[in-house]
């Protein structure tokens, strides 16, 4: 994780964001997997972002270069899924967040959330007939959980499905849904009127490409972050989904909680991504940056700076290791997952935002990239629970008392 500048013919210093060697605990596999998305980034994702990034779009011509990468799907196995560790996935989610959080957003949805969804609720039958299509991303997945009065307290969510014959009627509201107005398959979380249960149901669009009556959806618009991807609010009266389109194994919220505890530790890593970003232009920034006649590199306050920066950093990266060993061994509890989680998405944001002030005002432009990291981490530290959040889930580990209210 080193990468070298020279500024006037006069060779600087490497800049080395992997202070304690974590690099030794990676195999060839991991290696060549790193390899493999640090090329797509430089070659597809850094030369086209900033412009997609200021129209607030997505660049959908990459993702056939993404699907080739043998990420998708990530750690589930079969189906035409690559069956990562979850160290590998982990290094997915850096990789594609050092080059952009939308980028990487668009995997963790559609893997991560929608797949993940449909591989641990589904049953066979259900596997069979979307996961194939999805793992060659011929349709991309959205998960639609989050309702415009429900984010914190999503377990209270509104959206009702009863059902009516062979199908069930869904009626409610979702917000803040990544791809929820393109996505060909929607997850969508809503309480079955039989038992006040939430399960999950799938919605698929029609043959033609639109989407079933009932179901309206529109980009939200005006973001501030994570703007190469659009997030949905959708309007949902009288939808009716065929009651063989229920994920099987669906049954209460704690199986919403089954996913998102999956995926809060790969959240971490997005956090990390972006942080490894911002130090590295931060650092590099530094000897090309010339002041009062000298690069700001030889002054104290900056080397303070950096110091404490790369402490950060390397602790980040020590707690996502751990993270991925304990989740790979079957062990990673709850809690655990909350502290990565919570931890990286404070220091991440406190490190982007020290970056940006090293680069003075150039870092208000997007060509430095520091920029996109910054406005990103707001995003990444208040989803899949904000961090006030996990605070509270590992204080209840800590104490035995919850205090969510």
């Amino acid at each position: 994780m080193t990468m070298s500048i020279t500024i006037d013919d006069t060779a600087v210093r490497a800049v080395n964001s992997d202070f304690y060697s974590v690099d030794d605990f990676l195999n060839d596999d991991d290696r060549a997997l790193v390899t493999r998305l640090r090329g797509f980034v430089d070659r597809e994702v850094l030369p086209i972002i900033n412009e997609y990034w200021e129209s607030a779009d997505f660049p959908y011509q990459i993702l056939p270069a993404l699907g080739e990468l043998g990420i998708v799907g990530t750690a589930i196995e079969g189906y035409g899924c690559p069956g990562l560790t979850r160290l590998q996935a982990g290094l997915v989610a850096m990789e594609l967040s050092r080059g952009d959080g939308s980028i990487n957003t668009i995997n963790a949805v559609h893997s991560g959330l929608a797949m993940g969804s449909i591989s641990l609720l589904g049953d066979e039958e259900q596997k069979q007939r979307w996961l194939p299509d999805m793992a060659a991303l011929r349709k991309l997945g959205a998960f639609a959980l989050t309702e415009p009065d429900h984010g914190s307290d999503s377990v209270a969510l509104e959206t009702s499905a009863r059902l009516d014959g062979d199908h069930y009627v869904i009626d409610g509201a979702k917000r803040w849904i990544g791809l929820g107005h393109v996505a060909d398959l929607v997850i969508i979380w809503a309480r079955d009127t039989a038992d006040d249960k939430v399960k999950a149901f799938v919605l698929e669009k029609n043959a033609d490409g639109s989407y079933p009556d009932g179901y309206r959806a529109e980009a939200i618009t005006g973001k501030i972050a994570k703007r190469a991807i659009q997030q949905a609010h959708i309007e949902i009266s009288g939808l009716q989904i065929p009651a063989e389109n229920k994920l099987a194994l669906s049954s209460s919220f704690r199986d919403v909680s089954a996913i998102l505890n999956r995926t809060r530790s790969t959240v971490a890593w997005e956090a990390l991504g972006h942080a490894v970003a911002a130090y590295e232009a931060a650092a590099r920034y530094v000897h090309e940056r010339v002041q009062f006649g000298r690069p700001i590199a030889s002054y104290q306050l900056v080397q303070n700076k950096l110091a404490n920066m790369l402490a950060d950093l390397t602790a980040m990266q020590l707690i996502c290791f751990r993270t991925a060993t304990l989740q790979d061994e079957g062990r990673l509890t709850n809690e655990q997952a909350s502290l990565a989680k919570m931890f990286t998405g404070q220091r991440s944001r406190a490190l982007c935002r020290d970056a940006r002030d090293l680069l003075g005002g150039n870092g208000l432009l997007l060509e430095n990239h520091v920029a996109r990291h910054l406005t990103d981490m707001e995003v990444v530290h208040t989803y899949e629970g904000t961090d006030f959040i996990q605070s509270l889930i590992i204080g209840r580990e800590i104490t035995g008392i919850a205090a969510f209210a």
